[in-house]
C-alpha cells in the first residue's frame, strides 16, 4: 500500500491508546477521529492534531458513516479498540458495520463464546479482526519459541508479573470482574497466549490462589511445566527483591530468560504485519481467552510443589497484615 489508510480510535483516553497512537503515525497513517467519554485525550495533540474528538459514541458513529459514504479517500479503512475490555465485542461489530477492519487489544472478547460469533460477523462482513498479540513479535520470545520447538524433553517454568495499581484500580472498570475479566483476564491475557505458543496447548490446569489482586496457579503444557503469579499489589515487589516499579519474570530450568526491555516498538511491529495482511485472527486470540475464562470455575487447591516460589510468602505477608489493622 503507497496511499496512507484511515484510522479511527476508540479509547482515546486509555492507557495503552499512546501505543497505538505511535503506531497509526509509525506506519505512515492517519487518525481521522477518535472516541473517549473521557475529554483528557491531549495526547493526541502529539500525534493527530487534526483527528475529530468525540466524547458521544452517536456523534462518532454519525461521522464514520458520513466519511464512508464520501468514498474510498475519506471511510475509515481500520478502526482502533483500546476502549475497557467489555466493550471489545461491541466495538469490533460496529467496525465491521463500517466496512472496515478491526485491530483490538487484548482481550478480544471476556467469554471464548463471543469469539465464534465474531467469526459469522467477520465472514459475512467481509473484512478481517485483527488481535494485538505484541509478546509474539519481540524478538527474544521468538528465539526462545524457536529454541523450545527444535529442543527435546520438559521443561520447567515460573513466570511472575507484578504490576502495582493505586486505589483508582479497584474503584474503575478494570476492578469490575464483569468489565475487566479480573486480574489474570485484564493484565495476563497475553502472556498465557505467550505461554502457550512457546510450549504448546495446556493438557492440565490448576488454581492455587485468587483474589481481586493477585492469582497464582499450575499449567501443565505441551512442553513445559508452569508455576505462575500474576499481581498488582505493590506490596509484592519486596517478596521479589524489587524495590518498585513493575516485575516481569520468566524462569526457564533455572535461567532467567529476560525480555523486560523492547517493548516499545511492539506495537508499530503489530500494525505493519496487519498492514501486510499477516497480522494474528480471532483463532489466534482464543485458546488463551478460552484457559483465562476457565480458571473462573477452577476450585482453589493446595498446590505443594507446584505452587509459585512466592505464592506461601505472599499468603502469609497478607495474613499478617489482615490480622494487624495497623500495617
Amino acid at each position: 500500500m503507497t496511499d496512507p489508510r484511515n484510522f479511527a480510535l476508540l479509547g482515546a483516553a486509555g492507557y495503552i491508546a499512546p501505543r497505538h497512537l505511535q503506531a497509526i503515525k509509525d506506519t505512515g497513517n492517519v487518525l481521522v477521529a477518535a472516541l473517549d467519554p473521557k475529554d483528557s485525550v491531549g495526547i493526541i495533540d502529539r500525534y493527530f492534531p487534526d483527528a475529530d474528538f468525540f466524547t458521544e459514541f452517536e456523534r462518532f458513529d454519525r461521522h464514520l458513516e458520513k466519511l464512508r459514504r464520501l468514498g474510498e479517500q475519506r471511510r475509515v479503512h481500520y478502526v482502533s479498540i483500546t476502549s475497557p475490555n467489555y466493550l471489545h465485542d461491541a466495538h469490533v461489530r460496529f467496525a465491521l458495520r463500517l466496512n472496515a477492519d478491526a485491530i483490538c487489544e487484548k482481550p478480544l472478547v471476556l467469554s471464548p463464546w463471543n469469539i465464534d460469533a465474531l467469526a459469522e460477523y467477520e465472514r459475512e462482513s467481509g473484512h478481517r479482526i485483527w488481535c494485538v498479540l505484541q509478546l509474539r513479535l519481540h524478538p527474544a520470545v521468538i528465539a526462545l519459541r524457536d529454541r523450545v520447538r527444535q529442543g527435546k524433553g520438559r521443561h520447567q517454568v515460573d513466570l511472575t508479573y507484578i504490576t502495582p495499581r493505586g486505589k483508582w484500580y479497584f474503584v474503575s472498570w478494570k476492578g469490575n470482574h464483569e468489565k475487566s475479566g479480573g486480574v489474570a483476564m485484564n493484565i495476563g491475557v497475553h502472556f498465557f497466549d505467550m505461554l502457550q505458543w512457546i510450549f504448546g496447548a495446556p493438557r492440565r490446569v490448576s488454581l492455587h490462589h485468587r483474589d481481586e489482586r493477585s492469582v497464582a496457579g499450575f499449567l501443565e503444557l505441551e512442553h513445559a511445566d508452569v508455576r505462575w503469579m500474576l499481581s498488582v499489589d505493590g506490596n509484592d515487589l519486596a517478596l521479589a527483591g524489587r524495590p518498585g516499579g513493575t516485575h516481569r519474570a520468566l524462569t526457564i530450568d533455572g535461567e532467567e530468560f529476560e525480555f523486560s526491555e523492547g517493548f516499545g516498538d511492539l506495537h508499530t511491529a503489530v500494525y505493519r504485519d496487519v498492514l501486510a495482511g499477516r497480522g494474528y485472527g480471532i483463532a489466534d486470540c482464543k485458546p488463551s481467552i478460552e484457559l483465562v475464562h476457565g480458571l473462573d470455575a477452577l476450585p482453589l487447591i493446595p498446590g505443594g510443589a507446584e505452587a509459585h516460589p512466592l505464592l506461601r510468602p505472599m499468603a502469609e505477608r497478607r495474613a499478617s497484615t489482615a490480622a494487624d489493622p495497623h500495617q
